[in-house]
């Protein structure tokens, strides 16, 4: 639902205890405003993280933007804004404090969450962000594993862009692995995908892979 759509419906409920004496409308009521704030924390964390990836400077804001985004959804059993937050917990450590130890149980959380409703797409980034975690660390069959499936998810749900971005750390555990023509193969068809769906950001770290493996 909407933010607006939440909104207008506290007006409803507001209008239903008042004229229709529900007593269990404003319950409802107030239950509709805390999703209201969890969807904004989220949202307004996530700008933050985007600002950090603009500038390079960290803001104490943003994980507890996504921390008070999961208790508030967990108070109102938003399973799919559990794993959203969770995931987002777990963007902060990796990116923003380079700290896969911490990363990694929170994407785990988020990917068991997820599942649990079958959201692929939250399932998709979670999967993509353990794979990034298991090659930092060394574990390139793990890696590999993971991006695999979180490509076989987006493919399921349509999203190319994510497909593209997912080829490119499979593209350097190939070369890892010392791979090198499948390496070279799998940027091809990256960019190729890439391309199709406009996606640019994409395409730059696409050419930046391919600059790595040739040399």
């Amino acid at each position: 639902m909407r933010v607006e759509d939440r909104i207008e419906q506290t007006r409803h409920l507001y209008d239903s205890y008042v004229f229709g004496g529900d007593a269990g409308a404003l319950g409802v009521a107030e239950r509709q405003l805390d999703a209201v704030r969890a969807d904004l924390a989220l949202a307004r964390g996530r700008i933050v993280h985007g600002r950090f990836l603009e500038r390079g400077d960290a803001d104490p804001r943003e994980l507890a933007l996504f921390e008070q985004a999961l208790v508030l959804f967990q108070a109102i059993g938003d399973v799919r804004g559990e794993a959203e937050s969770e995931f987002w917990i777990g963007i902060y450590h990796q990116v923003v404090q380079q700290d896969n130890a911490a990363a990694v149980p929170a994407f785990e959380r988020s990917h068991a969450l997820a599942s649990q409703i079958d959201d692929r797409r939250t399932m998709s980034y979670a999967l993509r962000h353990l794979g990034v975690a298991a090659h930092a660390a060394g574990r390139l069959d793990t890696a590999r594993e993971h991006l695999e499936e979180s490509s076989r998810l987006r493919q399921e749900i349509g999203h190319l862009p994510g497909v593209a971005a997912n080829m490119v750390g499979l593209a350097y555990i190939a070369a890892g692995e010392g791979r090198h023509d499948d390496a070279r193969a799998i940027i091809a068809e990256a960019r190729t995908i890439a391309e199709a769906s406009q996606a640019h950001g994409t395409l730059r770290s696409i050419e930046e892979a391919h600059a790595a493996i040739a040399s």
